[in-house]
């Protein structure tokens, strides 16, 4: 196993469990060694995903953090695969376009590559996906957060506030009917925020692991954004605005 399906399968454990032991992650993790977990432990609270308890324990870090790209890359790959590929179907030769940051808009390019559009984007993992593409590409300056791949801050909202696209396709850490859309970083919420001013149409794009989870900064009211999800839930149902991705 992989040290990212490892780290993978310790995040699920988590997720079931609100603290799981030393001893719990060896048994649960066939084979490992409690040094390697401790490693993994390690990695996993410096991306600020968990807590490292006393006695080797950990819990899942809640709320205001944002996970790191690398991480998300490897959770829901199927839910993601099908909601980019049917967003990627929206998209009209001879359209602008925005891409956000986030693992699941950079899965679109893919099926984009033989279209005939321009892609604006805040996206920095972007540039090794579109080779050998019919791509035109214009790639938004500003702060890199390295975590997340994400470019943002004064001089990417200054860049984004003059330009315009047909439709933009957002990432999101969570939405749910008491907080709407959300995200733990401000300028990630104002960022977005302007992109929809700016665009014609505008999705947000969010497996259902996400539905019903708040973090900190509001980005959309309930149903102000339509969602597509890869499957119904609660939350999508009473925000009356939303479109299933078949895969």
């Amino acid at each position: 196993m992989i040290p990212y399906q490892r780290r993978l399968q310790m995040l699920q454990l988590l997720e079931q469990s609100e603290i799981v032991s030393l001893s719990d992650f060896c048994q649960a993790l066939s084979n490992v060694s409690e040094s390697t977990v401790r490693r993994d432990l390690k990695t996993l609270e410096a991306e600020g995903q968990i807590i490292i308890l006393r006695g080797g324990g950990a819990c899942l870090k809640k709320g205001s953090y944002e996970v790191p790209v690398n991480s998300k890359s490897i959770k829901n790959v199927s839910e993601k695969e099908a909601i980019a590929k049917y967003a990627a179907s929206l998209v009209k030769d001879g359209e602008s376009i925005y891409l956000d940051s986030g693992s699941t808009p950079l899965r679109m390019v893919q099926h984009l590559k033989n279209k005939d559009i321009t892609v604006v984007t805040t996206n920095a993992m972007i540039l090794q996906e579109i080779q050998e593409s019919r791509l035109k590409c214009i790639m938004i300056g500003g702060e890199i957060n390295i975590s997340t791949a994400s470019v943002l801050g004064t001089k990417t909202n200054s860049e984004l506030a003059a330009m315009f696209f047909d439709k933009a396709f957002l990432g999101c850490n969570g939405f749910s009917e008491q907080a709407g859309v959300s995200t733990p970083d401000i300028r990630e919420a104002e960022k977005k925020q302007i992109v929809k001013r700016n665009s014609t149409e505008t999705f947000v794009l969010a497996d259902s692991s996400k539905s019903g989870k708040n973090t900190l900064c509001r980005v959309f009211e309930p149903g102000e954004v339509p969602i597509i999800c890869d499957k119904e839930t609660d939350v999508l149902v009473a925000s009356g605005n939303y479109m299933i991705a078949k895969g």
